[in-house]
């Protein structure tokens, strides 16, 4: 995959080839919005762009007449790499000399994953252009991991380029977002939604197509979640377990951090929905558009500004979840924060 096939991030990728053009490239990226919406997927083009054997402008590019419909918001006259030499397979593989992906472990980016950046930084580029290091979750760095990379941001190695991805950008050390030059990724139109995930799924079976509408919607913007999970067994998954904590037939439901976030998201789509059905009684506005009638029979029963409250409330906790609450409490608080909503159901 080149930048021209990248869907719906056009003004990041242009902002990112200006600096090409003009030779103006930061030693430092922070690549910074929503997961699942395109970041990792950039940073890697970019590494591929860098450092393309036969890199040629986007109007040189022999794309088909749809693809240049769908991309017209990039700058034609900017380079692309052309994705078939033996350096952009080699990035695409993971296997170039002059790349490497680091990523939690475990969740947590630990100081051996830095001192392997610093190492791999240490050397001229083999057989590149530039050293390209890409840092996926970036905000995972531990406190010794985050104080050792400050270092190697201060004192950034000739012919090298680090991208950090991040979806909580803010959980960094500002000494380390201050040194680096940050692109905004945006959440995807459902439209964009849609054409990135009807892409993902070419060849697979023909029902895939029937939930396209819904797994857009249900992907709020973040296409990479759709593609990545089943997101309609997790809706199912949520429900059930929303419906045992109002019943209280399980004590706890949440087997870590992860899944609690995971299902503050589902019930706080959920509230949306609701209120935005009362406020305007449009079913066409909801993300669960195929639980229109489920959703219509919990806003009759809830007053908005119970809703609103609710929302503000598991809000308040999923923004806590970064201090390990304990399980338990949290799953028995969160019933009784929507204990009103046991009247629909």
């Amino acid at each position: 995959m080149a930048f021209k096939e990248i869907i719906g991030q056009g003004k990041a990728i242009n902002i990112l080839l200006g600096t090409i053009k003009r030779n103006r490239i930061p030693s430092a990226y922070l690549f910074s919005g929503e997961s699942g919406i395109g970041k990792k997927l950039t940073a890697i083009n970019l590494a591929k762009t860098l450092n393309c054997m036969k890199a040629v402008t986007s109007n040189e590019l022999e794309v088909t007449s749809k693809n240049q419909r769908q991309n017209s918001e990039l700058n034609s006259s900017l380079i692309d790499c052309c994705d078939e030499c033996a350096s952009c397979k080699k990035i695409d593989n993971q296997a170039h000399p002059d790349f490497l992906m680091v990523s939690p472990e475990k969740g947590e980016i630990r100081v051996d994953e830095i001192r392997a950046i610093e190492e791999a930084l240490s050397f001229s580029p083999y057989e590149g252009i530039r050293k390209v290091v890409i840092v996926d979750d970036a905000d995972m760095m531990n406190a010794s991991a985050a104080n050792a990379f400050l270092k190697t941001l201060e004192e950034p190695p000739a012919q090298s380029i680090i991208i950090l991805v991040s979806a909580s950008p803010d959980r960094l050390p500002e000494t380390i977002r201050s040194r680096c030059a940050r692109i905004n990724f945006s959440p995807l139109s459902p439209e964009k939604c849609e054409e990135v995930i009807k892409k993902s799924i070419s060849g697979q079976q023909s029902e895939a197509g029937g939930q396209l509408a819904t797994l857009s919607r249900l992907s709020m913007g973040r296409p990479g979640l759709a593609i990545a999970n089943d997101l309609i067994e997790d809706r199912d998954w949520f429900i059930r377990l929303f419906k045992d904590m109002l019943s209280g037939s399980a004590k706890e439901g949440w087997a870590d951090k992860e899944e609690i976030g995971k299902w503050f998201d589902s019930v706080s789509a959920m509230m949306r929905d609701i209120a935005v059905l009362k406020i305007t009684g449009r079913g066409d506005r909801l993300i669960n558009t195929d639980l229109k009638d489920s959703i219509a029979k919990l806003s009759k029963t809830l007053e908005i500004k119970d809703i609103i409250e609710c929302y503000v409330r598991i809000s308040f906790l999923k923004a806590h979840l970064g201090f390990n609450l304990n399980k338990a409490i949290t799953w028995n608080y969160t019933g009784f924060i929507l204990k009103e909503f046991e009247k629909g159901i």
